[in-house]
């Protein structure tokens, strides 16, 4: 019971702290021209002020060094990497909204991070040869911090669904807290997915729909770079818990798998049309749930279920222990996905004649 009051307090605290903060940022924001003006590939009507991410940092950044502290009764590397990774990518991601930059040098910034990440946790050699380790785990770091930053597209959505996805990750952390010599691993991974959700419901109120700020991409590039540290730490954890079953790497990628759903259906679509996959447009699948929808407000909604569906099932495959299971499901999930994708690409968008990432 003391513990549940812990994780209790940790979400708790994180919202409030955000939720004070945002109000705070966003007149800084307006103050100094921190603004994201509306453009062709975008949805909003008018300025808004776009320094979201500084303000969900801020909240889980207090949050996380407490939790760090006291379950580690210190700073142990593997939790220095990861904040320092974290921090790197909010101003990589300040400096992008603010004057631009160069798509290299925002790679390089995340490679950095990435590779901080990596060394400080030892885990460059989880799935064996360190040849073979380190570019599945950059594809998926860097692949996601891009998906989560391109599904950007809408009031509330992207900082809804990451709540979701990150109480997901706590529920991974609760099951396999009730399993002997995993209790510090599983109490770091569910305090910290505790903090993450609560600073995002925090920003949520004022993030959906009509948003009085955006996460810019300092925002959704953080919120993708913990949610794929999180898949990793989560996965190596759950496997450990399941007798070294490698297998069960595939639960973060399923509890992740709308992410990864939308960023391979805009690519595909763009390839086959013969655009570029970083052109910009109003192609999502957001974008043609809202077209279909003709609400902002449903579309966050229907999203926000697709996710808790996707969570539910994931827990519940991990709980009944089954690896017959989890490979029909991850069958069945890629299915359901091509299925809905092909529904969506029948539905009309608008492609502005601009070459704009996202």
């Amino acid at each position: 019971m003391e513990m549940v009051y812990s994780f209790m307090i940790v979400a708790t605290l994180s919202f409030l702290v955000v939720y004070i903060i945002t109000p705070l940022i966003i007149k800084f924001a307006n103050k100094v021209n921190f603004l994201d003006n509306p453009e062709a590939r975008k949805v909003h009507k008018k300025a808004t002020p776009l320094l979201g991410g500084l303000s969900i940092f801020i909240g889980f950044f207090v949050l996380a060094i407490l939790i760090i502290y006291f379950i580690f009764d210190g700073f142990p590397k593997e939790a220095i990497g990861f904040l320092i990774g974290a921090l790197i990518i909010v101003i990589v991601g300040i400096i992008d909204d603010k004057i631009g930059m160069n798509p290299f040098i925002k790679m390089f910034g995340q490679t950095i991070a990435f590779t901080i990440f990596i060394v400080s946790n030892d885990l460059y050699g989880i799935f064996g040869s360190v040849y073979l380790t380190v570019p599945i785990l950059f594809l998926w770091v860097v692949g996601l911090m891009n998906a989560l930053n391109f599904l950007d597209n809408m009031d509330g959505i992207i900082s809804g669904m990451a709540g979701i996805l990150a109480l997901g990750f706590y529920g991974f952390g609760y099951i396999i807290t009730k399993t002997s010599g995993f209790e510090i691993e599983s109490h770091y991974l569910s305090l910290l997915s505790l903090a993450f959700a609560g600073a995002l419901l925090g920003f949520l109120p004022y993030n959906f729909n009509p948003a009085k700020i955006f996460l810019g991409d300092a925002g959704s590039m953080f919120i993708g770079y913990f949610l794929a540290t999180m898949g990793i730490l989560s996965g190596k954890l759950v496997v450990a818990r399941m007798a070294g079953n490698n297998l069960y790497f595939l639960l973060p990628i399923l509890l992740l798998s709308y992410a990864i759903f939308d960023i391979s259906l805009v690519s595909i679509i763009r390839k086959r049309d013969g655009r570029k996959i970083s052109q910009g447009g109003k192609d999502h699948s957001t974008h043609r749930i809202g077209n279909a929808m003709k609400s902002h407000k449903i579309t966050a909604i229907i999203v926000y279920l697709i996710n808790i569906i996707i969570v539910l099932v994931t827990l519940l495959i991990f709980m009944m222990e089954s690896t017959k299971l989890l490979i029909i499901a991850t069958v069945l999930f890629a299915l359901i996905f091509i299925l809905f994708g092909r529904k969506l690409d029948q539905i009309p968008v608008v492609i502005p004649e601009i070459n704009n990432e996202k």
